[in-house]
């Protein structure tokens, strides 16, 4: 086991579950030195651990979980990708949608969920540039949908 995996694992963290695709795409793409991952949701063991709307049906904080699971699961796609994620140098960029009602503006704070756990498991290769994008639906009511861009060795 990894440095990075031995990380997650004092955190709780485990990346057993690798997301299948939930439509006619990969999980992950590498050109060069440089992996994407398709967006994920906050799925558990199969299931959205929270559905809806941030500023409707669910607070700032369920947001936050979502948002943590969703890079969670990114995480799990690229070490089923890579093998080991000791190869990742650096995470590049964070790309969250979350799903919002009208009015509501704190998309940033809802992506934090995502950001902190990458900088908590990665230390300095974990921070990153980032977006976080209101959008008015998401597939299968999911409140949030990542993807990253990792450089690798």
């Amino acid at each position: 086991m990894g440095q990075i995996e031995s990380k997650m694992k004092e955190l709780g963290i485990d990346l057993s579950e690798v997301p299948k695709p939930a439509a006619n795409y990969i999980p992950a793409q590498q050109t060069g030195n440089l992996v994407y991952t398709s967006g994920q949701d906050c799925r558990r063991e199969g299931t959205l651990m929270h559905e809806g709307k941030l500023g409707q049906d669910l607070t700032i904080e369920q947001g936050q979980e979502a948002a943590r699971q969703s890079a969670i699961n990114c995480l799990a796609v690229l070490k089923f990708h890579l093998g080991d994620l000791d190869r990742v140098t650096k995470i590049v960029k964070v790309l969250s949608f979350v799903n919002s009602s009208d009015g509501f503006v704190e998309q940033p704070y809802v992506v934090n969920g995502a950001s902190d756990l990458l900088e908590e498991v990665f230390g300095e290769k974990g921070e990153h540039a980032r977006s976080a994008i209101s959008a008015n639906e998401l597939p299968f009511n999911t409140p949030v949908e990542t993807e990253l861009i990792v450089e690798v060795d």
